[in-house]
């Protein structure tokens, strides 16, 4: 159904990216799979003016739905990246504000399965712009619901709005075998994730729960969902999610690790290596860091309370085969470290400070109120996680659960049992809920991460005995 509201005017973005890389950045986000469609949706027959069809001359290379054409240029589903980039931004720009003409209120039921849809016509209409593209249709699931979460999570209209839509969104490039299309907003608040169909069906039963675990645990490191959309163009459905952005730009990552607790495997492939900055895995882990990294015993029992309470959850909904995803920003190194080197960004100086997402960073989300003035104090977290390696090097720790909506189904079953026939069923990482959930947490909290003791503090007697000497 058509939203009775009229849309604010589309915020400023081109059909082309004039001056934004088409990856600007070499960070392969294994961010989850998901959306939402109650229905199959009738496609628009008109295909997009920016198609890219497949003819001779035009050699495609295809992953999944995503292809590059000999240009360069990046398509999914036959809709080129600029296209999708401006269509997306048209639609979150028309239906968050048609949102905020719509009272708070509590959130109910059938909140979750509210669907919202709007045409935009090339040519424009009473409740759309006028914009470069062919016509396509914007849909906006659980709205209500999803008002909620990003209010949870303290995100403001206007915020969500400019983020969004204010600058041209930047195409990562992904080093996953999903085909997916990353997108981070320029302020690197938001990632934008196309996703499948499959997934979109699991997180529509799974939202109800969501919403019930945020309200008793607002701080955690599952995924932050803050919108699920689709646009329908060129006969296609072509889903998206926007979720908080795990690994900040503006922050140089030394290494990355894609961590599950299983063996079997689990080595980054020589593929994977050859990129500026690959994904490794449990293995690798092992491998480069054998002791672990160190943590302030606060924060590491904060982060393992995390860890167990969001585990808890997974197993509660029969999830598993998810991992925790963690990029390592080495402090010394990055003093030791050319300043050519170093990856810049431009800082948006027209806009006030915003309001940042509450617990959207690493050190914001786990549990507890983590012992200020410890060992790993450093004068600016950035968002992540102080620790420290072996060799006493500073560390930042930036991490997130991710693929979160793999369903322990009859397949995996099979998936599990087969593998288990010829190697140890201990090691692999299909395995069911519990056992995984339980793997899972303690590799994180035995291997990965470390606990060091609390410095002797002096009691307050202590105190004022040296105070009365002193004086």
């Amino acid at each position: 159904m058509a939203s009775a509201s009229s849309g604010p005017s589309s915020v400023g973005f081109s059909s082309a990216d004039p001056g934004v890389p088409s990856c600007a950045s070499s960070s392969g986000f294994n961010f989850l799979c998901c959306g939402v469609s109650r229905k199959r949706a009738s496609g628009i027959k008109r295909p997009m003016a920016s198609e890219v069809p497949y003819a001779s001359g035009m050699p495609m290379k295809k992953i999944g739905h995503r292809g590059v054409d000999s240009s360069g240029e990046t398509t999914y589903k036959k809709t080129t990246s600029s296209a999708l980039k401006g269509a997306i931004q048209l639609g979150i720009t028309h239906t968050v504000g048609s949102l905020s003409t719509k009272p708070e209120r509590d959130v109910l039921m059938q909140d979750f399965y509210v669907v919202e849809s709007i045409f935009f016509p090339s040519e424009g209409s009473n409740l759309t712009p006028a914009h470069h593209y062919n016509d396509f249709r914007f849909k906006t699931y659980a709205p209500v619901a999803f008002r909620y979460f990003r209010e949870l999570f303290g995100i403001r209209p206007d915020d969500y709005l400019y983020s969004l839509c204010s600058e041209p969104l930047i195409e990562l490039c992904s080093s996953g075998a999903s085909g997916s299309l990353f997108y981070v907003s320029s302020d690197d608040e938001f990632i934008i994730k196309t996703v499948q169909h499959k997934e979109a069906e699991f997180l529509q039963k799974l939202l109800p729960g969501y919403y019930m675990n945020l309200n008793q645990n607002p701080r955690t490191l599952l995924p932050k969902f803050y919108g699920l959309y689709c646009v329908q163009a060129g006969g296609k459905n072509i889903r998206i999610v926007v979720m908080n952005n795990l690994l900040p730009r503006s922050v140089k990552m030394h290494i990355k690790y894609d961590l599950k607790g299983s063996t079997y495997k689990r080595r980054a492939s020589q593929k994977e290596r050859e990129k500026p900055l690959p994904t490794f895995k449990d293995l690798d882990f092992l491998q480069d860091i054998p002791d672990g990294l160190f943590l302030d015993a606060d924060m590491y029992n904060a982060l393992c309370k995390t860890l167990q309470r969001d585990c808890l959850v997974l197993q509660s909904f029969k999830i598993m085969d998810y991992s925790l995803l963690m990029s390592i920003h080495n402090i010394d190194h990055a003093q030791r470290e050319p300043l050519g080197n170093e990856t810049q960004y431009s800082v948006d100086t027209r806009r006030p400070a915003p309001q940042k997402a509450l617990y959207s960073t690493a050190m914001e989300s786990i549990q507890g109120e983590a012992r200020r003035g410890g060992t790993m104090e450093t004068d600016d977290h950035m968002g992540g996680i102080p620790a420290r390696n072996s060799k006493g090097e500073r560390l930042l720790l930036y991490i997130g659960i991710i693929d979160i909506l793999q369903s322990y189904r009859f397949v995996k079953k099979l998936e599990h049992s087969w593998k288990a026939l010829v190697h140890d069923g201990d090691t692999v990482s299909v395995h069911r809920p519990g056992f995984y959930a339980e793997r899972f947490q303690r590799f994180m909290c035995n291997t990965v991460f470390k606990k060091i003791p609390c410095l002797s503090r002096p009691s307050v007697r202590q105190r004022g005995l040296r105070h009365a000497r002193q004086s």
